[in-house]
Order: structure tokens, then C-alpha cells, then sequence
């Protein structure tokens, strides 16, 4: 990439990031348009209070100089919303506005923002039904409308509307395979504004749905071989990073293992955690002491039994 240097031939997309950005980000469907020889879909449009702006575009919003701006990243008016894409920092618009309105001087602080220093005001575990309520009310709500009735962050309401926007296109396109999904999006309502982000949590969905029955597979095999309880819930999420599929299923107690871990990068291995048995920073191929692989790729379930009950043997 450094030394073919493809961003520079002729047609190239421009990077969604300033120039005076040291990390540059390119729009992945116009990169994938280029690529293919297709038309390179415009990506500009109104400005939203979900735009994510990088340290260079917030400062420019703020009306300061980018260097000065990490003065300002750790006030709990910006540190709550900070979203990291791909290494780089942004914030939303909203947040950055909701700061610059509310520095002394400029006026009584307005804007889609929690109170300072406060925490979500929905448990965790009900955001996305209060959200999906919203959402039905309305499928062109915004983040703004769902920070304000239920006194989330801004990031927790852009995620939850995207991963419910994605389900429910991703239920749209499963029941009609040969409906793209634009069309998908545009039937349930979806402002062009937010179909981004929706289109994204719909692939996801989407390969999530497609994986989960392997994995209940090996949940249930590992049930009956009585090395994990009946009825095991093994969820399919995105890895750390993103890029790839995972999921745990927790042992019974007391085998010495508290869990599997299945990686579509790296296959089975065994877990030191029981409470987050997957990870945050774990990478695609952790090591560690109480680590051991089971096989890669989707072994049958009978393979990844062997394989586990060889491990037990030598803990």
C-alpha cells in the first residue's frame, strides 16, 4: 500500500479524513465501486448531528487549531462520545457542537448530550427495546430524538439505531432475496442519511445469522457430551476490531475450562475468562497461559469435543 501507493492513480476516491491527517481513511464502498469499475457513488449530503468529525474537522467546528484540540478530548462533554475508527479518533458533530456552544463564553450549552459527567439513564439491557419503540414510532428518528427520551450518549443511540435499522433490513432481505438493499431500506423508511451505518449492521446481521447455527451446533454437542449446560446460549458478535465473527459458550463448572471461544480468524480455542471469555483486545490469536486451540476453521463438533476433552485431560 506505501509503496504501490493504488490511492494515487487517477480516479481514486479522495480520503473522507483531512490531508493534514497523519492515518487517511477512504469510503469503503466508493473504494469497492473504483475497484470493480463502477460508477464511484457521491458520498457529500446535508450535515447531521451523527457525522463523525476526526480531531482536524472537530477543532475546524470548535474554531480552534487542531493541535489545541487534545486540550480539550478529556472533558466528559467529549470523552464519553470519542469513537475510534480504524485507529483514528472522532466525535460526532453533535457532541463537538454541544462543546464548542457550552465553553465559557459562548452561551448556555445546548445540544443532544447527557449531563455532564452522567451516565446512561436506561439500563443497558433495555436500550434497545425503549430504542426499537422509538424506532416504530418513527423510522426516521434520530439520535438526538433518542438521546433525549432516554438519556443515553450519542454513541450508545447511533449504535443501537443502526443495529436496529440492520435487523430489521436484514429481516426485510431474508424474506425477499432478490430485494437489494437499498430498496430493503427505502421500504422501511430510512432516511438516505443513516442507511450507512444500517447497511453496515444489516451485513453484519446478516453473516451472524448464517454462522449461528454451526456454533448451536457445537453448544449442543458440547451439552450432550456433558461438558456444557443444557440449553447453552452461545451469542455470534463482531470480534474486537470488527472484522471478524466470534462467539463463547461457558463450560460447566468445576472442568477447569470456564469457556470455548470460536474465531472465524482462528477457530476453536479455550478461554481463561468466564465473564468475557471472547476478549476486547484479545487479537485473532490470542496466547496465553491457559490458552489452547482446538482446531481451525468450523471442525465438526465431534473434533472440537476431542480436541477439548484432550485439554481437560492435561489441566
Amino acid at each position: 500500500m506505501r509503496d504501490k501507493r493504488p490511492y494515487a492513480r487517477e480516479g481514486f476516491p479522495a480520503p473522507v479524513t483531512l490531508s493534514s491527517g497523519r492515518t487517511l481513511l477512504w469510503d469503503e464502498e466508493q473504494v469497492e465501486a473504483f475497484v470493480a469499475g463502477a460508477p464511484v457513488p457521491a458520498i457529500e449530503g446535508p450535515e447531521s448531528g451523527e457525522d463523525l468529525l476526526d480531531r482536524h474537522e472537530a477543532a475546524a467546528e470548535v474554531g480552534v487549531k487542531a493541535t489545541s484540540w487534545s486540550n480539550y478530548t478529556g472533558d466528559p462533554a467529549l470523552a464519553d462520545y470519542r469513537v475510534v475508527v480504524e485507529g483514528v479518533e472522532h466525535w460526532p458533530r453533535s457532541a463537538v457542537c454541544a462543546f464548542r456552544d457550552g465553553r465559557p463564553g459562548r452561551g448556555v450549552r445546548h445540544g443532544s448530550g447527557r449531563p455532564k459527567g452522567s451516565g446512561d439513564f436506561v439500563p443497558r439491557d433495555e436500550i434497545l427495546p425503549r430504542t426499537a419503540e422509538l424506532l416504530d414510532a418513527d423510522p426516521a428518528v434520530t439520535s438526538q430524538t433518542v438521546v433525549a427520551e432516554l438519556g443515553v450518549a450519542v454513541t450508545t443511540a447511533m449504535s443501537a439505531l443502526a443495529t436496529l435499522r440492520g435487523r430489521r433490513i436484514a429481516d426485510v432481505l431474508e424474506q425477499e432475496p432478490a430485494l437489494g438493499i437499498e430498496e430493503a431500506a427505502a421500504r422501511l423508511g430510512y432516511p438516505p442519511a443513516v442507511r450507512r451505518r444500517a447497511f453496515a449492521a444489516a451485513k453484519l446481521e446478516l453473516c451472524i445469522r448464517a454462522t449461528r447455527p454451526y456454533v448451536e451446533d457445537v453448544g449442543a454437542a458440547l451439552a450432550a457430551a456433558g461438558l456444557a449446560e443444557v440449553g447453552v446460549k452461545a451469542d455470534v458478535v463482531a470480534a474486537p476490531g470488527g472484522e471478524a465473527l466470534a462467539a463463547a459458550i461457558r463450560l460447566r463448572e468445576g472442568l477447569g475450562v470456564p469457556a470455548v471461544v470460536w474465531d472465524e480468524r482462528s477457530g476453536w480455542r479455550t478461554a481463561v475468562s468466564r465473564r468475557h471469555p471472547i476478549g476486547k483486545d484479545a487479537g485473532p490469536r490470542p496466547e496465553a497461559p491457559g490458552i489452547a486451540y482446538l482446531g481451525s476453521g468450523r471442525p465438526e463438533p465431534a473434533a472440537v469435543i476431542i480436541a477439548l476433552r484432550e485439554v481437560l485431560a492435561t489441566s
